[in-house]
């Protein structure tokens, strides 16, 4: 049984890891606008802040300007000036934000390898440390016609550009927002490269335009930090559950111990709390396996991205991973699902035609609203948390004025602390009762598709 669990949740991660790669964009709204001839130009003053083609810019700032006099994608002459002030809500959610970087405590970076595909050069390899990324994982230099902003990848608009160069220095990143002809707001982002603004387009997302993406002249297979974060948590159960099962094969009949006396009274409650109760003494076992994988799988994610120095993961928080947990349950309920649970969705024993059509419609919603609900519940919910916490760090360069005022600092300080402390003791409650909802509801869910009915 736990061979086949530990087999599970690798094989699981796996599958996830191939749709959680795709949904690591931050800035997805601004895919598919092409602004040639469109003027975008701040008309406020900035003064002789001009940095040109500046080779000593600190790469510990904030790797982020102002840019004024945009009027085409390729190379528009800007005038690039640091933005001043501390934004917690961008900072909040880059923060929670997948990357093609792995940051740990904003001073290591990983790189990662990068897997790019674009129709004119088809597939390149190469490492996401050639962008030498910094503060808020911005890329100090752009590779070939690709740069790094916000730990994500994007690719300069411009046909033919930098074809001679393979490496050059960025001087940083804005972007210009401006309303549609609807009044919808949209957001170009733009790269700054010797004292040009040059517009930057997105990787492409298969969303039909649902969450603002499209397709682009590239694709990024890349694997993020959620993914790694993920393989790791992956080959972690792999081994704990392999230990535990051959803990079982060579100790067979004595007490517990190590992993198994860990495991097991997790294991018993699973069963005897959730698969046994929900989903019958005598059908459980065939779903017992998938409940201890979901619950393992979700559990490690969620105390993973609990500690800060590992990357700051927010795997269970994407919508794209839970959506995919989400469907494997969805799939797994109704291919399961006997007569009396078809029956009791589309022809209700006893019940009136004219409720009928009513009722019906209702179930069939029924069927997809649950694994729905499954998604965002679990998402909202770390995420939340994540944001929470975030936000009472900032509380710190809030009062302090983004480190100009000493006292707003240590007020700010005295007021983080405690609040923080006490949001990590209830997350680190949430990422358990995360697990246990969604495995007791999938277990509730199997149960209704499995059970049989008497008719009286």
């Amino acid at each position: 049984m736990l061979k086949k669990i530990s087999l599970f949740c690798f094989l699981l991660g796996l599958n996830l890891m191939v749709f959680a790669q795709h949904n690591h964009q931050e800035h997805s709204g601004s895919h598919n606008h092409d602004h040639h001839g469109h003027s975008h130009d701040h008309s406020h003053d900035h003064g002789d802040h001009s940095h040109g083609h500046n080779h000593d810019h600190d790469h510990g700032d904030h790797h982020e300007h102002h840019v004024n006099n945009i009027t085409s994608s390729c190379g528009s002459p800007a005038k690039v000036v640091h933005h001043e002030g501390y934004d917690p809500s961008a900072t909040a959610i880059h923060h929670i934000s997948d990357a093609n970087v792995l940051t740990i405590m904003d001073m290591v970076r990983i790189p990662l390898p990068v897997i790019l595909y674009n129709k004119d050069r088809g597939m390149e390899f190469f490492s996401s440390g050639k962008f030498d990324p910094g503060h808020h994982d911005d890329g100090h230099y752009g590779y070939k016609d690709y740069v790094m902003y916000h730990g994500n990848i994007y690719r300069i608009k411009c046909p033919g550009f930098n074809e001679n160069t393979p490496k050059f220095e960025v001087q940083g990143f804005d972007k210009v927002v401006y309303k549609d002809e609807k009044g919808k707001e949209h957001e170009t982002p733009y790269a700054i490269i010797e004292g040009k603004a040059y517009e930057m387009e997105a990787k492409t997302i298969w969303d039909g335009g649902l969450l603002g993406g499209g397709v682009t002249s590239f694709y990024d297979f890349s694997p993020t930090k959620n993914v790694v974060g993920m393989l790791l948590v992956c080959l972690l159960l792999f081994w704990m559950f392999r230990s535990a099962a051959k803990a079982y094969a060579t100790r067979k009949g004595m007490a517990p111990k190590g992993m198994q006396s860990f495991l097991e009274p997790v294991v018993q409650f699973i069963r005897d709390d959730v698969a046994v109760p929900f989903i019958g003494e005598h059908k459980y076992e065939k779903f017992f396996p998938l409940l201890l994988a979901i619950f393992f799988f979700i559990l490690g994610l969620n105390l993973w991205g609990q500690v800060p120095f590992l990357g700051s993961l927010n795997v269970t928080g994407s919508l794209t991973v839970t959506a995919v947990l989400a469907v494997i349950v969805f799939i797994i309920t109704n291919i399961n699902g006997n007569k009396d649970y078809w029956k009791h969705i589309f022809n209700m024993p006893g019940v009136p035609w004219f409720v009928k059509l009513i009722l019906t419609p209702v179930e069939l919603l029924g069927m997809f609203i649950k694994p729905l609900t499954l998604m965002l519940r679990l998402a909202g919910n770390i995420s939340a948390g994540h944001i929470a916490i975030l936000s009472f760090v900032g509380l710190i360069f809030i009062f302090g004025d983004a480190g100009k005022s000493l006292t707003g600092s240590l007020t700010g300080t005295a007021m983080a602390i405690p609040l923080t402390l006490f949001m990590m003791a209830i997350e680190l409650i949430v990422a358990f009762v995360q697990a246990f909802v969604f495995t007791i509801l999938t277990a509730s869910y199997i149960g209704a598709a499995v059970e049989e009915h008497d008719h009286h």
